[in-house]
């Protein structure tokens, strides 16, 4: 008997993914009749050339070969007020295929590439708009922030200037964002991890604000979902980021055994170290990214501690799904309605137990 398929093949996210806003229109026979001049000009055919595809010319493929002068036109100066350098603002380069997605229409994508359907990391705010109905979110512990503890570490800069430096790039004064919302008119608690923020580490403020959170949906007997992308426990803090696994952990078990409340746990792309080993798995129903790392010591650490090779794909979402280390695997275009789907059956279930 053949096995049941899995549930992520029967969701179809390998379909090529196609927005619902309306695209740019250009004159595309222009555009034809323009590239094929160009190519008998210099000569040069796009079809064969090896660093052209659907997606466009894969940046990078060619430094080797850019001249100085070429760099020099590259960058936007006063002697060069037309550089290429102000456009690059417009477009998202995939980490996997080098494609280039045009960053007004990515959002509505929901950050997933469109020549290789790669879910390309995304922020807290944008997690948040993607799971929470609109003017319905409320933060909460906005202003808690990590003490600088100040260690005898090997670095360029202290804890404390790090700290400032990623507050005043992402706008955030933590690693996460909590608060009550409602999906599809829901109400529930949600944390977001985010990882521009240090790598997504978990340190005593990210640990106490998940904590809370968990806490707050006990008493309001509110659904709960933590969307994980951590580097794990934040170094930076020592005993004290490894702590909070244990409190999180016990706030769980008072939530999920206690409270009878159910708790769903989402793995983006990474989640390793001490968020894998602790609330990152705990959920009653763990969800994946597809093609996500998920593990708990990264590849080269692996390698490097225990001088062995780590085999390609061991840690990726596909892989562990085989191995039962979570219930689905889900694109993110169905996550919302699935969430709800999931909460609307578990309610059911619960009001004629």
């Amino acid at each position: 008997m053949a096995p049941f398929p899995r549930f992520s093949i029967l969701l179809g996210y390998k379909k090529r993914i196609k927005s619902r806003d309306t695209r740019i229109s250009a004159n595309l026979d222009n555009w034809d009749n323009a590239l094929d001049n160009w190519d008998n000009a210099e000569g040069w055919d796009a079809q064969e050339d090896p660093r052209w595809d659907d997606c466009g010319w894969h940046a990078g493929d060619d430094d080797d070969h850019e001249s100085q002068n070429e760099k020099e036109n590259d960058q936007e100066s006063d002697n060069n007020p037309g550089g290429f350098h102000k456009y690059r603002h417009l477009w998202v380069q995939c980490d996997v295929c080098y494609g280039l997605n045009y960053k007004p229409l990515f959002n509505s994508q929901m950050y997933i590439c469109e020549c290789c359907e790669y879910h390309v990391e995304m922020n807290s705010s944008d997690r948040i708009d993607l799971l929470i109905d609109p003017d319905t979110w409320v933060p909460m512990d906005e202003d808690m922030v990590s003490l600088a503890i100040e260690w005898d570490f090997e670095e360029k800069e202290t804890y404390q200037e790090r700290l400032n430096s990623n507050q005043s790039e992402t706008g955030l004064p933590e690693a996460i964002q909590t608060g009550i919302g409602e999906l599809n008119g829901l109400p529930l608690a949600l944390g977001v991890l985010d990882f521009q923020f240090i790598a997504g580490t978990m340190g005593s403020a990210v640990g106490e604000k998940i904590t809370r959170l968990i806490e707050y949906a006990t008493r309001e007997f509110l659904p709960l979902i933590i969307v994980c992308a951590s580097g794990g426990a934040r170094i930076h803090e020592g005993s004290f980021s490894l702590m909070q696994m244990g409190k999180i952990a016990c706030a769980l078990y008072n939530y999920q055994l206690d409270a009878k409340r159910f708790y769903i746990s989402i793995l983006a792309s990474p989640t390793t170290g001490g968020v894998t080993a602790s609330f990152g798995m705990l959920g009653k129903v763990v969800i994946a990214e597809p093609e996500a790392t998920i593990a708990f010591a990264g590849k080269r650490v692996i390698e490097q501690t225990l001088n062995i090779e780590v085999p390609e794909g061991v840690q990726q979402t596909e892989f562990l799904f085989t191995q039962g280390a979570f219930d689905l695997i889900l694109p993110r275009f169905y996550l919302k309605r699935i969430l709800h789907l999931i909460y609307l059956l578990n309610n059911y279930t619960l009001f004629f137990v």
